[in-house]
Protein backbone atom coordinates (compact mmCIF):
# COMPACT_ATOMS: atom_id res chain seq x y z
CA UNK A 1 0.00 0.00 0.00
CA UNK A 2 1.12 3.73 -0.55
CA UNK A 3 2.94 5.72 1.91
CA UNK A 4 0.03 7.92 3.32
CA UNK A 5 0.72 11.14 4.04
CA UNK A 6 -2.74 12.92 4.89
CA UNK A 7 -4.77 10.24 6.31
CA UNK A 8 -7.55 12.91 6.18
CA UNK A 9 -7.59 13.54 2.44
CA UNK A 10 -6.89 9.73 1.70
CA UNK A 11 -9.37 7.39 0.88
CA UNK A 12 -8.97 3.51 1.21
CA UNK A 13 -11.45 1.71 -1.98
CA UNK A 14 -11.59 -1.83 -1.41
CA UNK A 15 -12.38 -4.20 -4.67
CA UNK A 16 -13.05 -7.76 -5.13
CA UNK A 17 -9.20 -8.03 -5.63
CA UNK A 18 -7.93 -5.14 -3.32
CA UNK A 19 -7.64 -2.19 -2.02
CA UNK A 20 -7.34 1.16 -3.99
CA UNK A 21 -5.59 4.25 -2.15
CA UNK A 22 -6.53 7.53 -3.54
CA UNK A 23 -5.29 11.06 -2.67
CA UNK A 24 -8.04 13.81 -2.26
CA UNK A 25 -7.25 17.34 -3.78
CA UNK A 26 -9.09 19.48 -1.51
CA UNK A 27 -7.11 22.31 -2.81
CA UNK A 28 -7.80 21.92 -5.81
CA UNK A 29 -11.82 20.75 -5.20
CA UNK A 30 -12.72 21.47 -1.41
CA UNK A 31 -16.84 20.44 -2.17
CA UNK A 32 -16.64 17.26 -3.85
CA UNK A 33 -13.53 16.08 -1.76
CA UNK A 34 -16.03 16.94 1.61
CA UNK A 35 -19.12 15.14 -0.02
CA UNK A 36 -16.83 11.95 -1.10
CA UNK A 37 -15.36 12.16 2.83
CA UNK A 38 -19.40 12.85 4.21
CA UNK A 39 -20.56 9.71 2.22
CA UNK A 40 -17.78 7.10 3.14
CA UNK A 41 -17.90 8.41 6.73
CA UNK A 42 -21.49 7.14 6.42
CA UNK A 43 -21.04 3.83 4.59
CA UNK A 44 -23.18 5.41 2.38
CA UNK A 45 -20.64 4.02 -0.65
CA UNK A 46 -20.50 0.52 0.58
CA UNK A 47 -21.26 -2.57 -1.83
CA UNK A 48 -21.92 0.19 -4.80
CA UNK A 49 -22.07 -1.37 -7.82
CA UNK A 50 -19.92 -0.20 -10.62
CA UNK A 51 -23.07 0.47 -13.53
CA UNK A 52 -20.71 2.21 -16.79
CA UNK A 53 -17.21 0.68 -17.08
CA UNK A 54 -16.02 0.88 -20.44
CA UNK A 55 -12.55 -0.06 -21.68
CA UNK A 56 -9.64 2.23 -22.25
CA UNK A 57 -12.13 5.29 -20.87
CA UNK A 58 -13.46 4.36 -17.12
CA UNK A 59 -14.83 2.82 -14.43
CA UNK A 60 -18.04 4.58 -12.95
CA UNK A 61 -20.16 4.37 -9.38
CA UNK A 62 -20.90 6.07 -6.75
CA UNK A 63 -25.03 6.06 -7.48
CA UNK A 64 -26.00 5.29 -3.62
CA UNK A 65 -29.18 5.73 -4.07
CA UNK A 66 -29.78 2.72 -6.80
CA UNK A 67 -26.54 1.14 -6.94
CA UNK A 68 -26.30 -0.98 -3.44
CA UNK A 69 -26.94 -4.43 -2.73
CA UNK A 70 -29.76 -3.35 -0.48
CA UNK A 71 -31.38 -1.66 -3.43
CA UNK A 72 -30.44 -4.19 -5.64
CA UNK A 73 -34.50 -3.97 -7.77
CA UNK A 74 -33.11 -0.56 -9.03
CA UNK A 75 -29.85 -1.98 -10.46
CA UNK A 76 -31.30 -1.48 -13.91
CA UNK A 77 -31.44 2.44 -12.83
CA UNK A 78 -27.89 2.10 -11.65
CA UNK A 79 -26.43 5.40 -12.56
CA UNK A 80 -29.59 7.66 -12.36
CA UNK A 81 -29.22 9.07 -8.89
CA UNK A 82 -27.22 10.43 -6.31
CA UNK A 83 -27.87 11.27 -2.69
CA UNK A 84 -29.83 12.70 -0.25
CA UNK A 85 -27.41 15.79 -0.33
CA UNK A 86 -28.14 18.63 -2.91
CA UNK A 87 -26.09 18.65 -6.11
CA UNK A 88 -22.53 20.38 -6.03
CA UNK A 89 -21.07 23.40 -8.25
CA UNK A 90 -18.59 22.51 -10.72
CA UNK A 91 -14.84 22.74 -9.62
CA UNK A 92 -13.41 22.85 -12.66
CA UNK A 93 -9.36 23.42 -13.25
CA UNK A 94 -6.31 22.82 -15.08
CA UNK A 95 -5.64 19.16 -13.60
CA UNK A 96 -6.01 16.34 -16.82
CA UNK A 97 -8.09 13.45 -16.66
CA UNK A 98 -4.81 11.52 -16.31
CA UNK A 99 -4.86 7.63 -15.69
CA UNK A 100 -5.91 6.85 -12.03
CA UNK A 101 -7.55 10.56 -11.56
CA UNK A 102 -10.63 10.51 -9.97
CA UNK A 103 -13.62 12.50 -11.58
CA UNK A 104 -17.24 13.66 -10.67
CA UNK A 105 -19.65 12.08 -13.06
CA UNK A 106 -23.21 14.66 -13.55
CA UNK A 107 -25.21 14.89 -16.63
CA UNK A 108 -25.20 17.61 -19.18
CA UNK A 109 -25.35 20.20 -16.53
CA UNK A 110 -21.99 21.56 -15.28
CA UNK A 111 -23.43 21.93 -11.49
CA UNK A 112 -25.04 18.55 -11.20
CA UNK A 113 -22.81 16.35 -9.87
CA UNK A 114 -23.88 14.91 -6.68
CA UNK A 115 -22.06 11.46 -5.05
CA UNK A 116 -21.02 9.36 -8.60
CA UNK A 117 -17.47 9.35 -9.68
CA UNK A 118 -15.32 7.94 -12.68
CA UNK A 119 -11.60 6.59 -12.31
CA UNK A 120 -9.97 6.62 -15.66
CA UNK A 121 -8.39 3.74 -17.28
CA UNK A 122 -6.20 5.90 -19.66
CA UNK A 123 -5.85 9.73 -20.24
CA UNK A 124 -8.55 10.81 -20.80
CA UNK A 125 -7.87 14.46 -22.04
CA UNK A 126 -11.34 15.22 -23.84
CA UNK A 127 -12.45 16.11 -20.25
CA UNK A 128 -10.46 18.32 -19.32
CA UNK A 129 -12.13 21.59 -18.41
CA UNK A 130 -15.39 19.65 -18.00
CA UNK A 131 -15.44 17.23 -15.15
CA UNK A 132 -14.36 17.93 -11.68
CA UNK A 133 -11.12 16.46 -10.98
CA UNK A 134 -10.88 15.70 -7.15
CA UNK A 135 -8.47 12.77 -6.23
CA UNK A 136 -5.97 10.62 -8.13
CA UNK A 137 -5.01 6.84 -7.27
CA UNK A 138 -1.51 6.45 -6.07
CA UNK A 139 -1.73 2.30 -5.13
CA UNK A 140 -4.01 -0.01 -6.23
CA UNK A 141 -4.62 0.66 -9.59
CA UNK A 142 -4.02 -2.65 -10.78
CA UNK A 143 -7.56 -3.48 -9.76
CA UNK A 144 -9.09 -1.08 -10.77
CA UNK A 145 -7.65 -2.75 -14.00
CA UNK A 146 -9.56 -5.89 -13.03
CA UNK A 147 -13.22 -4.21 -13.12
CA UNK A 148 -15.71 -6.06 -14.96
CA UNK A 149 -16.65 -3.97 -18.20
CA UNK A 150 -20.03 -3.34 -19.39
CA UNK A 151 -23.13 -1.00 -19.55
CA UNK A 152 -24.15 -2.47 -17.30
CA UNK A 153 -21.79 -5.16 -16.56
CA UNK A 154 -24.40 -8.38 -16.56
CA UNK A 155 -22.44 -9.02 -13.03
CA UNK A 156 -21.39 -5.91 -12.15
CA UNK A 157 -18.20 -5.29 -9.36
CA UNK A 158 -18.80 -3.51 -6.35
CA UNK A 159 -16.95 -1.12 -3.59
CA UNK A 160 -16.81 -3.37 -1.04
CA UNK A 161 -15.74 -0.50 1.62
CA UNK A 162 -14.85 2.66 1.02
CA UNK A 163 -13.51 4.63 4.09
CA UNK A 164 -11.24 7.94 4.78
CA UNK A 165 -8.00 6.74 6.06
CA UNK A 166 -7.57 8.58 8.88
CA UNK A 167 -11.06 6.93 9.94
CA UNK A 168 -8.82 3.42 9.59
CA UNK A 169 -7.45 1.56 12.82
Amino acid sequence: MADITDPENTIILTLKDGEVVIKLLPEVAPKHVERMKALARAKAYDNVCFHRVINGFMAQTGDVENGNMENNFNLRRAGTGGSEHPDLPAEFSKLPHCRGSIGAARSSNPNSANSQFFINFSDNDFLNGQYTVYGQVVSGMEHVDKITRGEPPANPDRMITVRVAADVA
